[in-house]
């Protein structure tokens, strides 16, 4: 299932583009709204669990790692 999310704080994430098979740094900008398909999973930090998401995109791309709390969903 795909959801409306807006990024609320600047992201550099490491998106694997579809059919090219490496990683690249891309920077998500604040107000950036994308339609992803959101895989969560929680990381251990150095100050503890950190909430955090594989996104993955309409155009079949893969944002990896994003915290959760750089986006929010937005309601349709």
């Amino acid at each position: 299932m795909y959801h409306r999310i807006e990024f609320r704080l600047r992201v550099v994430a490491a998106v694997e583009s579809a059919g090219k098979g490496r990683m690249e740094q891309v920077i998500i900008k604040p107000g950036t709204r994308l339609l992803a398909r959101v895989k969560p999973y929680v990381v251990e930090s150095k100050l503890g669990p950190v909430e955090a998401a594989d996104l993955l995109l309409e155009d079949g791309s893969l944002a990896r790692g994003v915290r959760f709390a750089s986006f929010s969903f937005l309601d349709e």
